[in-house]
Order: structure tokens, then sequence, then C-alpha cells
């Protein structure tokens, strides 16, 4: 298939050319341009907030099986589509394809749960005497202003729409710049099933400047943003200026905490593949291994020897196991972060390294050893580098695992039952996997704590929201 053309979708309208700006879209298995991308301007952003403005007085008044019938068809679109838009997001941002394919899943069986989540935004009436009566209800909050980001080119759009139109909100999404296409394909299954044009709106632009404008406006009521702990923290004061809601999934170090009474080959069998899916680019991505003294040796080995395995490489390739990094800032970061690590004491077992001249592939990487001051201990390091450190009992895994400031996911492998409940207590993390990575579903809320973020996506909580809740008295 041939990658389609890029333009911005405003009141259900393609927008390019006109002497915009545009962006390289490149692949990153090659390094070469796909397409160019337009930018917005001033004007579009203007335009774009108007419609969604028109969109939320349309869309709040909607009936829940109008709201169900669009989510249902869009569903039924991607499934039937799959195929095409697992090729697009592969090629834009690397991914295996295999992997690009449970991505449209993972809409699929989102905008199915919002199509019934929809029949449940109940409110209640409070017991009062006669002649009185207080209701609480649920409204939408207003016109949306959602940021994805460019590691799931595909869920992260479906999350950021599915929400907004479940609850009865308009949205505008910027999607981010290195991926556009998947989410132009998303929002198209939501307009080709019935959703108003003037419902979901799609720009893309300079970040600081989309942002801004965006959240600079009355019109927008709330903001909903997945990326980096840096972007924001300062996109969430933007949106203080004018007390917007915000849902912020922010950046994780995702600890994972590995007992002595484990069947080592089974939780590395599943560790591992966990580690390098979508090339370590994933939020909740195993990083910090924390591993009892007692099979740390076994373990570390066990870990570099299945990375070295890992077959690299384009991934629209039959066989490819993990494929380039989205953009060439990932390998550049990836670099120093070794580098530094190294620097400091750190022993790299395999991995360190780019691999060709072409595309921005990086090898599956594993550093023991690594002191708490070197950088990758304390930055999300976002690639395929698995850190794994011995410690001696579970006070100091634990410590370890609460040490950072982020606590979006962690995981914990061991079957004693009690140490089980007492790691889902003491963990500070918004989502937690015992013997598990699966920690994500349809129906289950996903957001992190402290510098991860707060809110949630996905589940019941995710359409809540995107919802306020009204009191009313009668006398």
């Amino acid at each position: 298939m041939t990658y389609p053309a890029l333009s911005m979708i405003i009141d259900g309208e393609r927008v390019a050319g006109g002497g915009r700006r545009t962006h390289s879209v490149r692949n990153p298995a090659t390094g070469e341009t796909l397409a160019e991308l337009p930018l917005a301007d001033a004007a579009d952003l203007d335009r774009a907030l108007e419609v969604a403005q028109r969109g939320f007085r349309i869309w709040r008044v909607s009936t829940p099986h109008q709201r169900a019938a669009v989510l249902q068809g869009a569903a039924r679109l991607m499934l039937e589509r799959q195929e095409d838009l697992a090729r697009v997001a592969t090629l834009e941002q690397g991914k295996p394809i295999a992997e690009a394919r449970i991505e449209v899943l993972m809409n699929v069986g989102l905008f199915n749960f919002y199509a019934g989540e929809v029949f449940r935004l109940y409110g209640r009436v409070l017991v009062r005497p006669a002649g009185q009566r207080s209701t609480v209800t649920k409204e939408p909050v207003g016109p949306v202003a959602a940021f994805a980001p460019w590691n799931f080119p595909l869920g992260n759009p479906g999350r950021k729409l599915g929400a907004p139109i479940a609850a009865g909100c308009s949205v505008i999404l910027k999607a981010a710049e290195e991926t556009p296409a998947s989410a132009l394909g998303v929002l198209q299954c939501l307009l080709d099933a019935g959703l108003p044009n003037e419902v979901a709106q799609a720009v893309f632009g300079v970040p600081d400047e989309v942002s801004r404008h965006l959240l600079g406006s009355p019109i927008i009521r709330k903001l909903s943003f997945t990326g980096s702990t840096v972007v924001g923290k300062h996109l969430a004061k933007l949106a203080a200026d004018d007390c917007k809601r915000t849902t912020m999934e922010l950046g994780g170090h995702g600890p994972v905490l590995v007992f002595g009474d484990v069947d080592i080959d089974a939780v590395l069998d599943t560790a591992v593949a966990h580690k390098y899916r979508n090339a370590g680019q994933v939020c909740v991505s195993p990083t910090r291994f924390i591993v009892h003294d007692s099979i740390y040796d076994r373990f570390r080995e066990g870990f570099a020897s299945r990375a070295r395995a890992i077959v690299v490489g384009d991934g629209l390739a039959t066989g490819t196991g993990m494929g380039p990094m989205a953009n060439p800032r990932r390998p550049d970061a990836i670099e120093r972060l070794i580098g530094d690590a190294r620097d400091r004491g750190a022993t790299l077992h395999t991995g360190g390294e780019r691999i060709g001249n072409r595309g921005f592939f990086y090898t599956p990487s594993v550093l023991s050893d690594v002191p708490t001051d070197a950088a990758i201990m304390n930055e999300e390091p976002f690639g395929p580098v698995a850190l794994i450190n011995p410690f001696a009992d579970e006070a100091a895994m634990i410590a370890e695992a609460n040490r950072l400031p982020y606590g979006l996911a962690a995981y914990a492998w061991t079957n004693d039952a009690r140490r089980q409940r007492r790691l889902a207590a003491e963990i500070e993390s918004g989502m937690i996997g015992i013997n598990t990575t699966m920690i994500g579903g349809a129906d289950s809320p996903f957001g992190g704590v402290k510098w991860s973020g707060h809110g949630s996506e996905d589940g019941p909580e995710g359409v809540d929201a995107c919802l306020v809740t009204k009191a009313v008295h009668e006398g």
C-alpha cells in the first residue's frame, strides 16, 4: 500500500495546502520522507475552536443510542480496515505490524465498551422531606483539547477521541506530527460511522503554538494530555489559568520487583518480551528490575541472552521482533544515557549501539549494577534498555520501587500470597501488575500518581473524566 496524503480535518473538511508550513513525516526504518504534513496557522485553530463550540451544542443533546451507534460503527470500521490502519502505523512509527494490529483491536474493544457505558452515566435523587427535591446529574464538561503522542499512533488517538464522544463532548485532537496518518484514520472511522462533522477535529502544528492557542481559549473546558512529565507540567499551568479540567497521563519509570520464589524462566519469557515491546517506547514499560540477591545472577544472564536473540528489523518484515525507534532523537537519548551509566560503573551485558546507517535502529540493551546517581536511573529512558540491580530484602526492594517521583506502572513477581498483598498496598503506583504484565483493559482505569499525572483513561473513569457533576435543589 502507499502512504496516504496528509491533511488536517476541520468540520469534516480535509485541510491542506494554502501555503501552510509543513512537517516532513519520515519512515523510521529507512529515514526517508513519507509525506509532508500541513501545519495549522492561527486562523485554522480559530476555525477549529468555533466548529468545536458548535459541535458541543449538537452533541451534548445527543441520545445514548446515537453515541453508541457511532462508537459501535467506528469499531466495526476499524476492524474492517485493520490491515490498512496497522500498515500505516508501522510505516510512520516503526513498530512490528503485529503490534500495530493489536492497537487496532484495543480501539475496537474500547469503543465497544464505551458504547455500553453511555447508558450508565447515572445521576441520583437524594432523600428529602415532602415538597423538596434534590437531584445530582452528570453533564458533559464541554469542548476538549486532546494531545496524543507518537508511541501508540492508533491507540492514543482512540483514547483521546472515544471518551469525550461517549460523554457528549466535542473534541479537538492534536496528535503527534510524527504519526499523523494513523490518527486521521481513527477519526475517519468515527466520521464514516455517522459522527457529525462538527464534533471532532484533527489539527497539527508547532506543539507550543497549538497548545497555547487552544488552551488560551475559553471555548476549551478540558485538557487531556499524554506525554512527558516536563511538557505535562507546562500544559497543566496553561490550563490552570482558566481553571480547565485536566487528565494527565505522564512519564513513568516502571519498577519490577522479582523475588526468589519464582520460576525464573517463566518470568523472563514474559518480562523480556514486554520490555522490548515497541522498542521500549512505552510509558508503562518495565525498566528498573529490582531482583532479589538469591536469583540475581541467573536472572541477569537469562535476561541478556534473551535480549540478544531478539530480531531487530523493519516492522513490515516477517520475523521482526523489534522495530526501529520512532525518530532520530531516541537513539541519541539512549546512547547518552547508556554512556553516562557506564561512566559511573554500570556493566553493559548486551546492546549499547546503533544498528546500520539507515533508519533509527538500536540494539536491545541490558545494564546491571547501575548506580542510583546515573541519569538513566532517574530519567525515563523510553527505549530498549533494561536496568537490573540486586537487593537483599523486601523492604529495600519496595524502597527502591518508591524512590522516584514517578508512579505510573509497577510490576512484581512472587508466589507468596501475603507478600503480594503487602506489595499491592505499599508500592506507590496508579497500576500494579503482580505476576503479570497485563495491566490495561477497556474496562480498567489507566493512569498514574505523583509525577506520572492524575486522572484516568479507559474504564468508566475515562468517561467520567469528561463529565461534570451538577446538584439541583428544588423547594
